[in-house]
């Protein structure tokens, strides 16, 4: 049922954004930059969930500490493009990925599932590739505690706000601060934090508690080909207009940008130059499925860190614009984890295998119940060990081993379980051949088997012929 509304569901955004472009036809959407006037108002009433904080609000350590772990990753080729399936299709990302985090966590995006490289978590014996990975985990750990933070001051800020007006300011030289009303908005001053705010703590503390950052990394000049956007005309895409996937409801998004500038990218300051410029990198904002709202474009410089708040990643839809040098970025998410982590998977495959009996003088094998319920969760739970967590992990082969084997013995202790809850199909198998079963319970077990054992079938040869 998930599955077929899924797709619905994808169907759906398909057609809209076939009927935008030929409503759009050759004419494309205005969109703002800094540079225009009517920037700051369009923010303030349509974006206001975004806040943005120039580099020079981040202590200087910090950036470093984080640049140099993004270049330390890339020394040692740790990070990798992932082939994510669209509509049935394989497709290699044009932006190289890894995934730093919680240890057990995973994340799910367009049909991949990243697994962590574990961040140095008390409590967990974690080895890494190198002193160097070590550092620049721990690094990302340290900007993870940081944007939590801040994240948790500017949903305070909002709230503090929402409940008061706002005096209109505007911000006249953008290199002295182009977002500097939103930022203050979004910011609470220390004697301003104890201030009591409607909102729940606890539920503040949910929505900004990051428990992994999906890394990115692209040299636009090493691409041969990138996707020019389509709505706006803004230009080329590093990544094309989404939303994040697989994150907690409301949960908060912040980004660390750091594009490795140098004097050959130089910012153009033509007045006759419409739009965004081309050699900076943007990140772009849009209203989902609105074509009367102008989008907003905003330059990334190296160190500029982005929040996006609440239900602003459900309610609008972001990509990020290539500029000419390389860049790298720190995504820190809430993701849901609530069928994502090593713990949960463990616990299903324990809970299927309360089905299975060994006989004490035999040591035979045997199952316990042969009731069509208890026989379709024990299946259900085969295919998703298999094809979300088995197949998962080391389709995109030992890539994780250039940081860390931490994976390698869960891996081999799902795959265990894998192979008992292997038998215990066999077990059904020979079960319901034999004639003693009551007729209408066997048909039953048997009609729900047989769906599992199809879909399990159906996978297998997708999973064989990627």
């Amino acid at each position: 049922g998930g599955a077929m509304k899924r797709r619905a569901g994808e169907r759906e955004k398909e057609l809209k954004k076939k009927k935008l472009l030929e409503e759009l036809g050759e004419n494309r959407l205005p969109y703002l930059t800094p540079a225009d006037a009517d920037f700051h108002q369009l923010w303030k009433t349509k974006y206001s969930k975004l806040i943005f904080r120039k580099s020079d609000t981040v202590p200087e350590e910090l950036h470093q500490m984080v640049q140099e772990s993004f270049l330390t990753l890339r020394e040692h080729n740790c990070f990798f493009q992932d082939l994510v399936r669209i509509k049935g299709k394989d497709f290699l990302t044009p932006v190289s990925r890894i995934l730093i985090g919680d240890p057990g966590c995973t994340y799910k995006y367009l049909n991949t599932r990243l697994f962590t490289v574990p961040w140095p978590t008390e409590g967990y014996d974690i080895k890494y590739c190198s002193p160097q990975i070590h550092d620049a985990c721990k690094a990302l750990m340290r900007l993870n505690d940081y944007l939590h933070i801040e994240a948790i001051k500017a949903l305070q800020g909002q709230n503090l706000f929402e409940t008061k007006e706002i005096k209109d300011t505007t911000v006249i030289d953008r290199e002295q601060s182009f977002a500097a009303s939103l930022m203050e908005q979004g910011s609470v001053s220390k004697d301003q934090s104890s201030v009591c705010v409607p909102e729940d703590d606890r539920s503040l503390k949910n929505r900004t508690s990051y428990n992994l950052t999906l890394l990115n990394y692209m040299d636009p000049l090493q691409m041969v080909y990138l996707k020019q956007e389509p709505y706006f005309g803004m230009g080329s895409m590093a990544v094309s207009w989404h939303h994040d996937e697989n994150l907690v409801e409301g949960s908060t998004v912040a980004v660390y940008s750091y594009s490795c500038e140098d004097s050959t990218v130089q910012e153009s300051n033509e007045q006759e130059l419409k739009g965004r410029d081309p050699a900076v990198w943007h990140v772009g904002l849009k209203v989902a499925w609105d074509i009367e709202t102008p989008g907003l474009a905003l330059p990334l410089h190296q160190g500029d860190i982005y929040l996006m708040l609440d239900d602003l990643n459900m309610t609008h839809q972001h990509c990020v614009l290539a500029g000419l040098s390389p860049r790298f970025s720190s995504t820190h998410r809430v993701a849901d984890s609530s069928r994502g982590t090593l713990e949960y998977i463990l616990g299903q495959c324990e809970l299927a295998l309360q089905n299975l009996k060994t006989d004490s003088d035999s040591m035979a094998l045997s199952l316990k119940s042969l009731e069509a319920a208890v026989v379709k969760q024990v299946e259900e739970i085969h295919n998703e060990v298999e094809f979300e967590w088995l197949r998962q992990f080391w389709f995109q082969g030992k890539r994780y081993l250039k940081c860390t084997d931490w994976w390698l013995k869960p891996m081999a202790k799902l795959e265990e379980f894998w192979r008992k809850m292997e038998i215990m199909t066999s077990l059904v198998l020979s079960e319901v051949r034999k004639e003693q079963q009551i007729e209408e319970q066997r048909n039953e077990t048997i009609s729900c088997f047989l769906l599992l054992l199809k879909e399990r079938q159906k996978l297998r040869k997708e999973w064989t012929a990627r």
